[in-house]
């Protein structure tokens, strides 16, 4: 049963990269509205300054799985204005986002500097537009190639040994925000990895296009909802839906469930404390899915720097 179960995942893996060298690892996050810097360089700051962790650890309890670690620090300056209102005295913010993926013969990092400026429309509601610089590197593992890839006239040169490529691009976005909603939109990879170093053997990256978008509310005194939804888009892939609903329960619990269209289902589970919020999902492969059995497991992380977990008015919700 071993022997079958460990075929049958080298099995996926053969058809997930046999897709093409090119369309290389697409990192699913099914918490990704509290990633919303990672996709988007404009809403950087949007929920203040923060230090965020995560980690996703797909197909649990498969040696060589993929895994994905993620850290990111974002900072709006208007949280360094001692104004009695620093959110309309300030208009700009930064962070650094960190993600690192594991998945067959790859090892992918991405290191990425984010800046967004807002402009004031209205009392609460702002336009958003950032920039993301993205330095890329990816080390290919000649021994763990699949069957296709070895037989690819590219990477048939690195069987049995180990390559390392470098590239630079640069991502944009806008978006409009509000404290109860958001819409989003940003487009990855501008430059199509053109400025590219080391040993090439991956084809130019396609652009992505990701739109975003969010509702938020509290309807009683101590229980909120929360709605996302998520559309990615890129020529050599397969189109991305994602959405997922959130109850937060008295400020402190936060109990929801997500879709990704075609491939997976999710349960989330958080809870908020002053100093700090902790996310888990539970994410099971859907029927219609080529995927494996095994579940995904997801841990997040958020530490607020300037101002607690605390809500200041009957209508903030607390998370996205």
């Amino acid at each position: 049963m071993a022997n079958f179960t460990k075929t049958l995942f080298l099995t996926a893996l053969s058809i997930l990269f046999s897709l093409g060298v090119s369309a290389q690892s697409r990192k699913y996050v099914s918490q990704f509205s509290h990633l919303q810097n990672y996709y988007n360089p404009a809403l950087t700051g949007y929920e203040g300054s923060n230090f965020r962790g995560f980690v996703r650890d797909q197909w649990s309890g498969f040696e060589g799985a993929p895994k994905t670690y993620f850290a990111s620090a974002e900072f709006d300056l208007a949280d360094f204005n001692s104004a009695p209102d620093p959110s309309t005295a300030g208009k700009n913010a930064v962070g650094l986002n960190l993600m690192h993926d594991r998945y067959g013969a790859f090892v992918d990092t991405e290191l990425m500097l984010s800046y967004a400026s807002r402009i004031q429309l209205s009392d609460k509601a702002n336009l958003r537009l950032g920039v993301g610089l993205n330095y890329n590197t990816v080390r290919l593992d000649g021994n763990s190639m699949t069957t296709e890839q070895s037989n690819d006239p590219t990477m048939a040169q690195y069987v049995n040994g180990f390559a390392n490529m470098q590239v630079f691009d640069f991502n944009i976005g806008m978006a409009l925000t509000h404290p109860k909603y958001y819409v989003s939109y940003a487009m990855h990879n501008v430059n199509q990895g053109a400025l590219s170093s080391g040993d090439v053997f991956m084809d130019r990256k396609a652009p992505v296009s990701v739109v975003q978008a969010g509702y938020r509310s509290m309807v009683t005194d101590n229980f909120g909802i929360a709605s996302n939804f998520m559309y990615r888009s890129q020529s050599d892939l397969p189109d991305n839906i994602e959405f997922n609903l959130k109850a937060i329960l008295m400020d402190k619990i936060w109990l929801g469930a997500g879709h990704r269209v075609d491939y997976a289902n999710n349960f989330q589970f958080g809870v908020i404390f002053p100093a700090v919020r902790i996310g888990y999902v539970y994410e099971m492969p859907s029927n219609r899915a080529f995927l494996l059995p095994n579940t995904t497991h997801e841990f997040l992380a958020v530490f607020p720097i300037f101002r607690k977990n605390i809500r200041e008015s009957k209508d903030e919700v607390l998370i996205w």
